[in-house]
């Protein structure tokens, strides 16, 4: 699928933020802060685009406080999209490391929008870890008709 001596060739080309929420008052001093992560991926074959969103919860007691989701839309290059989609099925499969490179991307764009959107506020504390998106993404991503 992957040509191995070429990488894919893409262009960032929207960044949406999908939603924001404060949910507490503040951040609790003293009080342990988890972080739930997930990632989505979407395309739009008539515009060669695939979209990331990744979204992030924090809690304090398991209780929310604040939820950012944020989204990157990729043009791929006509001739990388070649290599994502098939001939026969019509469907687009990202190999698992572009996945991955293109989730990093997006992790690093929420990572300045909460900042951005928190900035002069308590929940400014609040960052998002480094997180291994490799680790998220286990096998290729295969996208048939999945809006963005």
């Amino acid at each position: 699928m992957e040509n191995k001596n070429q990488p894919l060739g893409f262009t960032l080309r929207q960044i949406t933020t999908e939603q924001f929420a404060t949910v507490a008052e503040a951040v609790a001093e003293g009080k342990e802060i988890g972080i739930k992560a997930s990632l989505r991926f979407g395309v739009d074959q008539a515009h060669r685009v695939i979209a990331n969103f990744s979204k992030f919860e924090f809690d304090q007691e398991e209780k929310p406080i604040l939820i950012i989701e944020v989204g990157c839309q990729f043009e791929v290059d006509p001739s990388s999209w070649g290599e994502l989609k098939s001939n026969e099925t019509g469907v687009i499969t990202l190999p698992k490391g572009f996945a991955a490179h293109l989730a990093m991307l997006t992790v690093g764009t929420a990572r300045g929008v909460l900042h951005a959107k928190t900035e002069k506020t308590p929940f400014n504390q609040l960052m998002l870890p480094t997180i291994n998106v490799a680790s998220m993404i286990k096998e290729d991503v295969v996208l048939s008709d999945v809006p963005v």
